[in-house]
């Protein structure tokens, strides 16, 4: 997959996944600005939508296909396992980071393979799955960001997202704002705090 590597001189790392029409260094800002000594890894979806990169097909706003995303799973996750080995990534110090389409395949990850990341920072998720049983994921932090005014991600939503989640075991932090869709500065701000709490 098409991916920026930048290694840091600490032996945390932080894999960072766009939303939809982004690219791979769409996050590393703030990546930088959660851990200025970490290694950063964006990788770039392998799905185009009108030209726009996404990590897997939707049928439509909302609504996910389901056969592509398990697909597109374990193809982000067999990636992930071979830049570990090639970067020589400790993979007990690791922290994903989705925006939009990139929370939502990092949430599939969580639901399909469970703790394999040290924590995840999901900004704006949905439900990547129903009906599934999630692997206990034994105190793994992670950070849901939410828009309370979010018009493709309702409150409902994120409230099934994190009653799921803490139901498998998560360390979960919701943190909500009065924005929409888009990631916004307190979000980060607040997400600076919170990996500093957890991870480091």
């Amino acid at each position: 997959m098409i991916h920026t590597y930048i290694k840091g001189s600490s032996p945390h790392t932080i894999i960072l996944l766009h939303g939809t029409g982004g690219d791979e260094n769409d996050l590393l800002s703030i990546g930088s600005i959660l851990n200025p000594n970490s290694t950063l890894l964006g990788i770039r979806g392998n799905v185009l939508e009108n030209g726009m990169s996404r990590y897997f097909k939707r049928v439509a706003e909302g609504i996910f296909d389901e056969q592509d995303l398990v697909f597109r799973t374990k193809e982000l996750k067999e990636f992930i396992d071979v830049a570990i080995e090639k970067y020589q990534l400790d993979r007990q110090k690791i922290v994903i980071v989705g925006y939009s389409n990139g929370a939502n395949i990092a949430a599939s990850m969580i639901f399909h393979y469970g703790a394999i990341f040290q924590g995840a920072i999901l900004y704006h998720p949905m439900v990547p799955i129903r009906g599934k049983m999630i692997p206990q994921l034994a105190g793994m932090p992670v950070l849901i960001g939410a828009g309370k005014n979010d018009p493709i991600c309702s409150i409902t939503e994120t409230e099934e997202l994190a009653k799921l989640l803490k139901e498998a075991g998560a360390e979960l932090t919701v943190h909500w704002e009065n924005h929409g869709h888009q990631l916004s500065e307190p979000e980060v701000h607040f997400s600076i705090k919170w990996y500093n709490c957890y991870i480091l």
